[in-house]
C-alpha cells in the first residue's frame, strides 16, 4: 500500500512538471534551453509509472512492454536535453523514435529466448548503465564545458549516482532472486520508490533554477555589452576592473581612450553602413591587439577603451602604438565603392591608477590627452603624466617613436 501511494505521488509529480516545463519552453520563443526535451522526458517516466500501477505486478503484455520502453527512453531524452541546455543543436524526435524501436524489439527477443526475468534485469542493468554515463558526462563538464555552474553539477552528478546504483542493485537482486524483487512492497521497493520520488521532487525545481540562472546571466552579459561591436561597455569596463582590483595582488592599470579621426566626415560621405563597418573594424584591431586579460570596450559613438592591467607605462604605450599602426595600416572593404576606406585613430593615454574608484579620474586625463592628440594633428598616441612624471615622459616619448618608425 505505502509503496502504491509513493508511486502515484511520483506520477502526479513527474506529470505536472511535464506539463510546467513545457509551459516554460512555449515562453522562451524558440530558445527553450532543453526544456521542451525535458517535458518529453517527464512525460514519459510518468506514463510508465501510471502503466506500472495498472499492471499491478511483473507481467508480459503490451502494456508492459511499453511501460519499460518509456521507462528506458526516458533517460534518454533527459540527456538530449542536457545537451540541448549547453548549446548543443541536437534532434529529439529521430533518437527517440530509434530507442522506442530498438529497446521495444530486445524486449520480444529476450522475453521469447531468455524467459521474463532476463527482460525486467534488462531494463535495470541498462538503467544503470544509462545513468552511470549520465553522472560521468556530469562530471567531465565540471572540469570543462560547465565550470561556470560547478555546485549544481557536482549535485546533479551525486543525484544520478544514487539512481544509477540503485538500479545495479535491483539488476542483482533480479539475478539472484527473479521477479519477486519486485514486489511493491518489498523493503528495497519502497527504498527505490521513496529516492525517485524525492528525485522527482528535487530535480525539476533544479532545472528551472538552472535555466533562471543561464537567462539571468545572459541578462547580465547583455546589459554589460555594446550590441555592435560586442566590446564591453561602460558599465561592464567597470564591473570588470572591479573584479580585477578585487583579486589579491592586483597591479596598476592604465586607460587607452581610442576615438576614430574624422568619423563624421567617414559617416557623411560614406553613409552610416559604412560606419558602422569603421566601427567593427576598429572593435576587431582593438580585441586581437590587446593582451589577453586587458578589457576592451566601446564607450560611446566611435570612441573605445582599452584597460591594460598590470603594465607598465612603456608597455602601454608600445600597445597604443601597435593599436594606431594597425588601424592606419588596414583598409576597410566599403559597399558600393571600389575603393577600400582607410581611416586612423588618436589615442589618449592615462597615468596609472589603482580602484575601479579611480577609473573616473583615469577617463578624465585620458580623455584630456586624446584631444591635446586631436589638436596636435590626429593619428597619434598622447600620454596623460603627472609634472613630476617628466623623466618617464622622455622616456616614453622615446619609446613610443622608435615604435612608430619600426611600423614605418
Amino acid at each position: 500500500m505505502v509503496a502504491t501511494i509513493l508511486v502515484g505521488m511520483l506520477c502526479a509529480h513527474l506529470l505536472c512538471f511535464a506539463v510546467m516545463f513545457l509551459l516554460i519552453s512555449k515562453r522562451l520563443h524558440g530558445k527553450t534551453m532543453g526544456m521542451d526535451f525535458f517535458a518529453v522526458g517527464n512525460l514519459l517516466l510518468g506514463l510508465a509509472y501510471v502503466l506500472q500501477l495498472l499492471e499491478g505486478g511483473p507481467a508480459w503484455s503490451v502494456m508492459s512492454v511499453v511501460n519499460h520502453t518509456f521507462t528506458l527512453a526516458s533517460p534518454v531524452v533527459f540527456w538530449l536535453g542536457a545537451m540541448r541546455f549547453f548549446g548543443h543543436a541536437v534532434p529529439l524526435w529521430r533518437p527517440l523514435l530509434a530507442v522506442v524501436v530498438a529497446y521495444t524489439s530486445l524486449q520480444v527477443l529476450v522475453q521469447w529466448s531468455l524467459g521474463p526475468v532476463a527482460r525486467y534485469a534488462m531494463l535495470s542493468g541498462m538503467s544503470a548503465l544509462l545513468f552511470l554515463v549520465m553522472a560521468s558526462t556530469v562530471v567531465y563538464g565540471v572540469r570543462t564545458f560547465a565550470k561556470d555552474l560547478y555546485a549544481e553539477m557536482v549535485f546533479f552528478a551525486a543525484l544520478i549516482s544514487g539512481i544509477s546504483v540503485l538500479n545495479a542493485i535491483k539488476f542483482l537482486k533480479l539475478l539472484q532472486g527473479g521477479l519477486v524483487a519486485l514486489q511493491m512492497d518489498a523493503n528495497f521497493q519502497l527504498v527505490f520508490y521513496i529516492y525517485m520520488s524525492f528525485l522527482a521532487t528535487v530535480l525539476p525545481p533544479s532545472i528551472v533554477w538552472l535555466v533562471l540562472r543561464r537567462l539571468t546571466d545572459e541578462l547580465r552579459h547583455q546589459a554589460a555589452r555594446d550590441p555592435m561591436t560586442q566590446l564591453l561597455n561602460r558599465r561592464g569596463l567597470t564591473d570588470a576592473l572591479k573584479q580585477h582590483f578585487n583579486a589579491r595582488h592586483a597591479g596598476a592599470a592604465h586607460l587607452l581612450l581610442i576615438d576614430v579621426d574624422h568619423f563624421k566626415h567617414i559617416n557623411d560621405t560614406y553613409g552610416h553602413q559604412a560606419g558602422d563597418a569603421v566601427l567593427c573594424h576598429v572593435a576587431q584591431v582593438l580585441q586581437a591587439t590587446v593582451r589577453r586579460g586587458d578589457l576592451a570596450g566601446r564607450i560611446g559613438g566611435e570612441e573605445f577603451a582599452a584597460i591594460c592591467l598590470d603594465a607598465d607605462a612603456v608597455g602601454v604605450v608600445h600597445l597604443a602604438e601597435r593599436l594606431r599602426g594597425a588601424m592606419e595600416r588596414q583598409a576597410i572593404p566599403v559597399d558600393g565603392s571600389d575603393q577600400p576606406l582607410r581611416c586612423t585613430i588618436t589615442v589618449g593615454v592615462s597615468p596609472a591608477f589603482v580602484g575601479a574608484q579611480a577609473l573616473d579620474g583615469a577617463m578624465r586625463e585620458a580623455d584630456a590627452a586624446l584631444y591635446r592628440g586631436k589638436a596636435a594633428g590626429r593619428n597619434r598616441v598622447e600620454v596623460a603624466l603627472n609634472p613630476h612624471d617628466q623623466a618617464l615622459l622622455a622616456a616614453l616619448n622615446a619609446s613610443a617613436a622608435q615604435q612608430t618608425d619600426a611600423i614605418g
